[in-house]
């Protein structure tokens, strides 16, 4: 549409404002219920665990490796060294942090996350939230959907804030529609909390195909209760197990046992 000055644009707009407001929710919902490719271990090419404890950001070359490939090199060499460079693990937490920030200096997106939790937790750095968010919105810019997940769910617990449920819904929705299953799963407990069904179900079905098992739960949970029906849940069920296989691997199993 085109108009002849701003006051002619200001007065048609309220002839098809809400029809714009309508399509622009339509595409943000096509973009946010859009299922995403895992992200893969470097190594093993398997799909990354959803559980952060079961992964790790290795400070010498950035790459996100499962535990499995990890405790694969320790045992085949007999020694601490990275399963991706072979560089020798850092001797003190100092080192790290100085690898971590090198890392940052190439825009390595782990690095800002990494970075974060320390700050977050006071993990070898004084303990600084604002801080902490204002690296998790770089590590979610540069394409960390962990990042934006965790910064979610410090707005949603009021982790050195104020409780703010629009911001941890925000950045769910960001961390969602980058791949992370934990706050699409988030996203479906919401929805379902404020009574609308239908969105927080098709979340849970996305989350759960994704190989989450709490998701999985929450469709079996809706199957009984008539919200999801038959042929859904058991498509459902079906991409749930693939993913988990996927997953799946002797040398993951092992780490789980040793990294105890």
């Amino acid at each position: 549409m085109r108009y002849c000055n701003a006051a002619c644009k200001k007065k048609h707009r309220t002839k098809h404002k809400k029809k714009c407001e309508r399509r622009v929710a339509e595409l943000f919902d096509e973009q946010l219920f859009k299922e995403v490719e895992p992200e893969e271990c470097p190594i093993c090419l398997l799909p990354l665990p959803h559980r952060a404890d079961r992964t790790t950001v290795k400070s010498c070359c950035g790459k996100t490796i499962c535990n499995g490939c990890i405790y694969a090199m320790k045992m085949s060499e007999g020694k601490d060294i990275c399963a991706f460079c072979r560089t020798p693990h850092p001797t003190s937490t100092k080192e790290d942090i100085e690898r971590v920030k090198k890392l940052m200096d190439k825009k390595i997106a782990g690095a800002f996350h990494v970075l974060a939790g320390r700050y977050r937790h006071g993990d070898g750095l004084p303990r600084d939230v604002q801080k902490a968010h204002e690296l998790y919105i770089q590590a979610g810019e540069l394409g960390c959907a962990g990042a934006y997940c965790n910064l979610g769910q410090a707005y949603y617990e009021g982790s050195g804030e104020e409780v703010d449920m629009k911001k941890a819904i925000y950045y769910w929705e960001l961390a969602a529609m980058g791949g992370s299953a934990q706050a699409r799963h988030n996203l479906g407990a919401v929805e379902s909390e404020a009574g609308n069904n239908e969105r927080a179900m098709k979340h849970l079905m996305i989350s759960a195909k994704a190989g989450y098992k709490e998701s999985l739960n929450g469709v079996m949970d809706g199957f009984m209760g008539g919200l999801v029906t038959k042929d859904e849940y058991a498509s459902t069920l079906r991409a749930y197990q693939k993913r988990q296989n996927e997953m799946k691997s002797d040398e993951r199993d092992l780490a789980i046992i040793y990294y105890v």
